[in-house]
């Protein structure tokens, strides 16, 4: 069997785990701990490809703790949240450089944030050729091209190409079977544009990852992040403490705080961890949970001038349930299913439906408590949202239908008439019409009660979701609260009117209710 042969048998079996793997050509190194744990894909990383490490050596691209991981991990859709230096970059380039040498006819493209990060991680991947044993650069490797953008290979018809997030011609009129986005949080601002063409290019058999540091609670990767699984992603989340280079030995670390006391408990970190981290905090300061991230949420930072209780928000979402149902692909997520003799209430913040635009949100809540029981999220225009709000409003014992009537709530309403049993639904009114205004008026008041809750009763908000956009509501200039530049508030606003419809209904229910609920809200 010669080499080429050899390595398209290995492209097809990249995801088998052998027990025993003996490959004859002297090329294949055997090496790695786990090597009886390995895919063909990790032997194949591990046995070939090398990297310049931080003292500037060169070595075999033996995987760490949070590369073995994500590998364990890994799907055809994959978002990847991590800390700084931890070596994911270079490990999904490897990833993807092996595919592009065992499976002819593949086109793999790496997309950076800017010009100067796709040619060095270009210089990565020519690194893995140049290191590679010259029988394979000479005959099964051979190159066809190599260049400042691509590397294409002769024998195999298939190619590594780098592009910049910044180039609208990104991956246009190719079939992309591997698409690596690196540093999404740091696209430029036409990204989520070039995000929606890269995909288009990939076939449903094809692999996407996405990976990045965070940078702020707003923008492409942030939302990319919150709504991973209704897309199919895989979330992957990699603290810092899993780099074996991040401690300082020698440090003595006096008086643990409770915090690092909680930290070496839960996630088993020493001593000379604890001391690097304190070095982090010193340097780093309020960018530290950032630059070296500890969870999944808090790394977000959030804006200073957050228009709610930023802590109980951070901490609600830290201990906010998972839903007990998820449909429609996760779009729609219940926590609490209707219980009989329950009232609640449907809050509606409707949108165009276009891709690029809002999301349609409605939010279920306890009519008597403002608990939280279900939430759709979706791009939904009027016409596919009106039989969703039915279905959800009669699932919900007869909820009361609270639509904002603004823009295209009149065409949420148009459709919402024509469907059968439509007469049957109980539709909030304001004013003698149907449906909530939001104007300079009622705005202020409804988010004013919803900013109360989140300080008083964080407990009654299950949504990472709603809680995430929560964060990135902000005072802009003028002081006046709205969603951070990049951000979403559809969640946040349709969870608004709802506690303002239930807030109003109450008061209108007489004194003895509106005491209970005020004595809820208190507690």
């Amino acid at each position: 069997m010669t080499d080429l042969q050899l390595l398209c048998l290995l492209g097809k079996h990249l995801d088998d785990h052998p027990p025993e793997l003996r490959i004859g050509q002297p090329w294949m190194k055997q090496r790695g701990e786990r090597q009886s744990e390995s895919n063909i894909r990790e032997l194949l990383i591990s046995g070939l490809l090398k990297i310049r490490d931080k003292r500037g050596c060169h070595r075999f691209l033996t995987p760490n703790r949070t590369q073995w991981e994500f590998e364990q991990r890994a799907g055809q859709r994959n978002i990847v949240l991590k800390s700084r230096q931890v070596g994911m970059t270079t490990y999904i380039a490897a990833r993807y450089f092996v595919s592009t040498i065992t499976r002819p006819g593949t086109v793999t493209m790496l997309v950076a944030h800017d010009q100067e990060s796709a040619e060095a991680i270009f210089q990565i991947v020519k690194r893995f050729w140049d290191k590679l044993p010259k029988e394979l650069q000479v005959g099964a490797l051979k190159l066809a091209r190599c260049n400042v953008r691509a590397i294409a290979f002769e024998h195999l018809d298939s190619e590594f190409r780098v592009a910049t997030a910044a180039d609208d011609n990104a991956g246009r009129g190719l079939t992309i079977h591997n698409l690596h986005c690196s540093e999404v949080s740091r696209w430029p601002a036409n990204g989520e544009e070039t995000l929606l063409s890269l995909r288009a290019a990939v076939p449903p058999e094809g692999t996407v990852t996405l990976e990045s540091t965070p940078q702020g609670a707003a923008g492409l990767f942030y939302n990319q992040w919150l709504r991973a699984e209704e897309m199919g992603y895989v979330r992957h989340f990699f603290p810092w403490w899993l780099e074996p280079s991040y401690k300082l030995k020698g440090f003595p670390v006096e008086s643990p705080t409770e915090e690092e006391l909680f930290l070496m408990e839960r996630h088993g970190l020493r001593v000379e961890q604890i001391a690097y981290r304190r070095t982090i905090q010193a340097t780093y300061r309020e960018k530290a949970a950032q630059e070296y991230a500890e969870d999944a949420q808090s790394c977000f930072l959030a804006s200073s001038e957050c228009a709610f209780d930023l802590e109980a928000i951070d901490e609600q979402m830290r201990c906010a349930p998972e839903p007990a149902q998820k449909r429609d692909n996760g779009r729609l997520q219940v926590w609490l299913p209707a219980a009989q003799g329950r009232q609640y209430i449907l809050g509606v913040d409707p949108a165009g439906g276009g891709a690029l635009g809002d999301h349609s949100c409605v939010q279920v809540i306890d009519r008597l408590t403002g608990l939280q029981c279900a939430e759709l999220l979706a791009h939904l225009g009027p016409a596919e949202l009106a039989p969703r709000v039915a279905e959800l409003a009669r699932e919900y014992n007869g909820a009361l239908v609270a639509i904002e009537r603004n823009n295209h709530g009149h065409a949420v309403f148009a459709h919402l008439m024509q469907l059968p049993g439509a007469e049957s639904l109980a539709v909030y009114q304001q004013g003698g019409k149907p449906g909530w205004l939001t104007n300079v008026a009622s705005r202020p008041r409804m988010l004013a009660v919803l900013a109360g809750l989140l300080e008083s009763a964080p407990d009654l908000f299950n949504s990472a979701r709603l809680l995430g956009e929560c964060r990135t509501f902000v005072r802009g200039a003028d002081g006046s609260p709205a969603a951070a530049a990049g951000a979403h508030d559809d969640s946040v606003m349709a969870m608004a009117l709802a506690q303002a419809v239930r807030v109003e209904r109450a008061a209108d229910a007489g004194p003895m209710h509106l005491a209970s609920l005020q004595l809820r809200e208190a507690s």
